[in-house]
This record gives C-alpha cells, sequence and structure tokens, in this order.
C-alpha cells in the first residue's frame, strides 16, 4: 500500500513525524508537505504561479517540501508518485472538530485526495509538547480501524490527550462567537488575532462531544454539500405549483 502524509502544520512539524512513523507499519510511505505554515487555509489552491517541490528529510522517510497549500501537495504529491492508495493529514497541533472544520488545512488535503479517488483521513490532536509520545499507539489503531471499513473514503479524526476509547461522531453545528482581539506588534503597530469560542454545549454523539469524554473521535465525511431536506422541499413546491399551472 502507498500512503502519501501530509499536513498543514509545514515540513517539520513534529505531528507530520509522528504519523509517518505510526502508518509505516501498514505500507510505504511517501511525505508531501508544505515547505511553511498552512494552517487555516481551507482547500485553496494554487493557481496563480507553478508549484516547485525541494527534497528533505522528515526522520527515516523521504520527504518533499512545496511550495504550496496542504491541497496542492496532495495533488502533486500523487502526481509525481504516480499512484497512491491512502492519504493520510496530520497529526494537526491542534483539534478540528465542529466548525473549524470549514477552514482546516489538515482536512482540505483529506478532502482534495477524496476528489482525486483516493481514501483520504484527517487527524488532529491538541498541541502538547508530548502529545505524539502518548499518543502513538493510539493513531496506529485509528488507522487500522480505518483500513478495516474501505467504504469510509473521507474521515476527519480527532484524538483528546488520554483517549479512553473510540466513538463515531458527527459534526457538531453548535453555534461559536468570532471575535477579534486586538493587540501590539514590538514596534507598536496595531495587530489583530481572530479567535472563537463555543456558545453551547456539545451535542452528544458529535465530535466535540468525544473529545470531552475522552474519546477518539472518527466522523464519517462527503463531499456532498447539498440540503437534502431543503431541497426535497424546493423541489415538491415546484411540483405542486406546475401541477397547480396545468389544472388551470
Amino acid at each position: 500500500m502507498r500512503i502519501l502524509i501530509t499536513n498543514d502544520d509545514g515540513i517539520y512539524s513534529p505531528g507530520l513525524c509522528a504519523l509517518a512513523e505510526a502508518a509505516s507499519e501498514f505500507g510505504e510511505i511517501r511525505i508531501v508537505a508544505p515547505d511553511v505554515e498552512q494552517s487555516s487555509m481551507a482547500h485553496a489552491v494554487t493557481s496563480s504561479r507553478p508549484l516547485f517541490h525541494r527534497s528533505a528529510k522528515v526522520g527515516q522517510f523521504e520527504a518533499f517540501r512545496v511550495s504550496g497549500t496542504p491541497a496542492d501537495c496532495v495533488a502533486l504529491g500523487s502526481h509525481v508518485w504516480g499512484s497512491v492508495d491512502l492519504v493520510l493529514s496530520g497529526v494537526n497541533l491542534g483539534l478540528n472538530v465542529g466548525n473549524s472544520m470549514w477552514h482546516s488545512g489538515t482536512l482540505a488535503a483529506a478532502k482534495q485526495a477524496s476528489l482525486l479517488g483516493i481514501r483520504g483521513v484527517a487527524l488532529s490532536a491538541p498541541e502538547t509538547d508530548d502529545v505524539y509520545a502518548i499518543l502513538r499507539p493510539h493513531i496506529a489503531r485509528a488507522i487500522a480501524r480505518l483500513l478495516e471499513l474501505p467504504r469510509l473514503t473521507l474521515v476527519n479524526v480527532n484524538f483528546p490527550r488520554s483517549p479512553r476509547g473510540v466513538h463515531f461522531t458527527r459534526q457538531s453545528v453548535r453555534h461559536y462567537d468570532g471575535y477579534i482581539v486586538p493587540a501590539r506588534d514590538p514596534h507598536g503597530r496595531d495587530i489583530f488575532w481572530f479567535a472563537i469560542k463555543p456558545l453551547e454545549d456539545p451535542e452528544p454523539g458529535t465530535d466535540r462531544w468525544a473529545i470531552e469524554h475522552d474519546l477518539v473521535s472518527m466522523t464519517p465525511l462527503r463531499l456532498d454539500l447539498t440540503d437534502e431536506t431543503a431541497l426535497t422541499g424546493l423541489l415538491s413546491g415546484a411540483d405542486a405549483a406546475e401541477r397547480s399551472l396545468a389544472q388551470r
């Protein structure tokens, strides 16, 4: 099995090497990751300039630094390698649960894999110094579990600091408060940070709920964003209007 490893934290993120080490027992590894941090880039792709890649070394693994986004890395990496069976993105420095899925570069890499017909899995964990050493066996178990379920082609995985089990979840869609935090840089210039905080408690069975209960959250996703309920209502309304016109 050919496994492409990428992330949005950059080629030298400790989570990238930890993921490659955990995945190495399942197949041949190649790392293709951004040469600089690309956090919160969502599914941006580079279309206005050429991409380039350079060789790098990440632990014991062959790696390439790419001058682009996480989605670029998957597209370029799968093209140059020739064929890829699985894309693993992460392990991200910080959780990607709830609304953060919309702007996550980590998840975007997995989505890009799915768009290319390749299984994609995004993996994220709390940002602490020793978290990857603690999570190493849990990462391997999560990969093994998902390999047993080939029908899951796009999955978002989040690890708590001390997992005590695994739970298949749905995305938490409770409301968040987006706010601006003003500050000053060392030269006295105004700078601003965008931050969010949840306004409501997580619903049972969601990714946020699982993390708060020390469970590894595995959320199956799909690329189709269509609101099926709304569409069904609109189509039903259109059918009724057409029948009414026909009766006149």
